[in-house]
This record gives structure tokens, C-alpha cells and sequence, in this order.
């Protein structure tokens, strides 16, 4: 007899997942859990698993999620359901399939309930994304059609270049573009307010949740806010300009070699408040850092630091500014 596939009846219950692809990721994860030595069942999902790369990525995402402490819970959760299925009178092969995937469905919610407040975004950005950084890596990568793009930390982008199509879209974080020059593609980079587009240069994106940032190095584009298609400006190099959802800026000049001195693996700023700086470490840091002194974040820093080790520059700051530095588990570290 053929096995059930992973899905609900009329009459199941529980979270469904918007994504069918994703949807399908979680059932299967969920059955492979409750039944880890029903061959039958492995065969079945390697199948669906290897029918499309989509399906790979959903498992992969959605597996990752087992990593984190919460996950105890489900893995107890799963282990007294399939003690008490054991129990139970035994069951037609076709009903004891939908009753895992009833079981499935509620468990599917308990995952995703478990993991959602600090977890799902982060593995929902991995399912989006085509190519992805960590806290406090780089990473460079030659497109398809000959441009280079690195990636910041903690950054995110997916790409598109079916047909005659040059585009990316800025998930989150930063990104800097040397573009191949093509008069009749257009290369068009789409942040959380703005969209770039280029024939041919090179410029970074910086996506954050209240603004995007472009900085172009050389050449020449054009910035058009995406809620407002008429809401335009052009930049010449060592120019910038900020995007939110309700205006682009002035544009202004930059020092490009303060900008980007990510590139190098450097954070260059003179003249910057405290608190300014703090923010840009914390992207590289990955853990919190509080201050306990309103104070000491207007007060003006300058600096040119290699950003392998953020945490000596919060310390060596800290120290130029008076602060004393206390370092929680965790990596939080407390400046006061």
C-alpha cells in the first residue's frame, strides 16, 4: 500500500504554514522524529527531499531549528506521543499514517511556537535567502553575469538573473557592488526603501530597519524610493544618500574610504558619538552591549580598528572614554 504523503484531511487540525514547500518540510520533519526507524517512511521523504532543491533547503531550514535549547520540549513532546501511539490498539497502515500527521500538525505548532520569538526570523531569512553571512564574516561572490558582490556581516540577499534580468534583493545588512557594465541590463539592487539601479559601477547598500544607506564609490546611479516610484536622485562618486519609508535624503558627500573600510576588514570614524559607534560594533559582535550611562553615548570618539576582534575595540574605547566594562555571560557587555 502507498504511504500517505505529509498534508491534512478535512477534518486535521493545527498551524499551516503559509508556504507549501515549508509546510511540507515541517510534516516530514515532524514524522521523521515521532518514526526515526520506519524505513519506509525514510525512502518516502528522501524522495520528496531530492525531487527539488527547494525541498532540500526547507528541510535544511526548518532541521537547523532542532539546534536550539527550546527544542527539548518538542523532542519530549514527540517522545510521550509516540509512547502513548505504542499503547494504543494497533491501527490500519493508512489510519496510523494520519494519525503521525495529526500528530505532526500539533507538533508542528509547538515547534514553531518554541522556536518563533528569537528563532523564525533568522531561519526564515535563511529559507529566503541565495547567499547569507554570519555575525561577523565577509563573504565575496562572483554573479552571473561577472559582477562581484561582498557581503558584510550578518547580511542577506537573494538573487535574480533569469533572461535579461540583473537584480538583487537586500535582506538585511550590507552590500557592496562592482558592476560588469551592460548598457541594455540594467543592475538593480532593491532594499527595505529603495531600489539602486546601475549599467555599469561600483557603490554599497546598507539595509537597516529604518533606513537604507547608499555610498557610490564610482560611476554614476540612481536611487528611487519604492513606495513613491517618482521620488528620485542620481549620485556622482563619493556622494551618499538615506531612503526611509517616507523620503529620500539629501544628497550629500562621503569619505568613501571611511564608508567602506569594511572592505578592508577595518572600522574607520572620526568625530562619531559613542553611542553611533556602539551600533556599528554590534553588528560585528553578535551579542548585546548595553550602556548604563546615557552619558557616555554623545561623547566624540575617533578610531581605525581591524574589526577581527569587536570586543577589544568596545574595551579600548571604553578605556578612552572613562567607562568601565563588565562582561555577563553570554558575551553582554555592560558599559558603565
Amino acid at each position: 500500500m502507498e504511504r500517505d504523503k505529509p498534508g491534512r484531511n478535512d477534518n486535521e487540525q493545527g498551524f499551516v504554514h503559509p508556504d507549501p514547500v515549508m509546510d511540507a518540510a515541517l510534516d516530514w520533519f515532524l514524522l521523521l522524529q515521532a518514526t526515526p526507524q520506519d524505513a519506509a517512511l525514510r525512502a518516502d521523504f528522501e524522495a520528496w527531499r531530492q525531487a527539488d532543491a527547494m525541498h532540500a533547503k526547507a528541510f535544511a531550514v526548518v532541521s537547523g531549528a532542532w539546534d536550539v535549547p527550546e527544542m527539548d520540549l518538542v523532542a519530549r513532546d514527540i517522545a510521550s506521543r509516540v509512547d502513548r501511539s505504542r499503547q494504543a490498539p494497533v491501527a490500519a497502515p493508512r489510519a496510523r499514517s494520519r494519525r503521525w500527521v495529526g500528530a505532526a500538525m500539533a507538533l508542528a505548532a509547538v515547534l514553531l511556537l518554541a522556536v518563533g520569538i528569537q528563532q523564525y526570523p533568522t531561519l526564515m531569512l535563511q529559507w529566503q535567502a541565495d547567499y547569507i553571512t554570519a555575525t561577523g564574516a565577509r563573504d565575496v561572490v562572483t554573479l552571473p553575469d561577472g559582477s562581484v558582490m561582498t557581503l558584510n556581516t550578518g547580511s542577506a540577499v537573494t538573487v535574480d538573473f533569469e533572461g535579461r534580468k540583473r537584480s538583487v534583493t537586500l535582506l538585511r545588512g550590507e552590500a557592496y557592488f562592482d558592476v560588469v557594465p551592460d548598457a541594455l541590463r540594467p543592475f538593480r539592487v532593491a532594499a527595505a526603501f529603495s531600489e539602486v539601479e546601475v549599467k555599469g559601477t561600483a557603490f554599497s547598500v546598507l539595509r537597516d530597519s529604518e533606513e537604507d544607506t547608499v555610498v557610490l564609490e564610482r560611476g554614476h546611479v540612481d536611487v528611487t524610493r519604492l513606495t513613491e516610484r517618482g521620488d528620485t536622485a542620481s549620485l556622482e562618486p563619493g556622494e551618499s544618500i538615506t531612503a526611509t519609508a517616507t523620503a529620500l535624503s539629501a544628497v550629500r558627500k562621503t569619505d568613501t574610504a571611511t564608508s567602506l573600510a569594511w572592505l578592508q576588514g577595518r572600522l574607520v570614524f572620526q568625530d562619531q558619538p559613542f553611542g553611533t559607534v556602539l551600533k556599528q560594533l554590534g553588528r560585528y559582535y553578535g551579542h548585546s552591549i548595553v550602556v548604563t550611562d546615557g552619558r557616555l553615548e554623545g561623547l566624540r570618539v575617533n578610531g581605525n580598528y581591524r574589526l577581527d576582534d569587536p570586543e577589544r575595540i568596545v574595551r579600548s574605547l571604553a578605556t578612552a572614554t572613562g567607562a568601565a566594562v563588565t562582561r555577563l555571560p553570554g558575551g553582554i557587555l555592560i558599559l558603565h
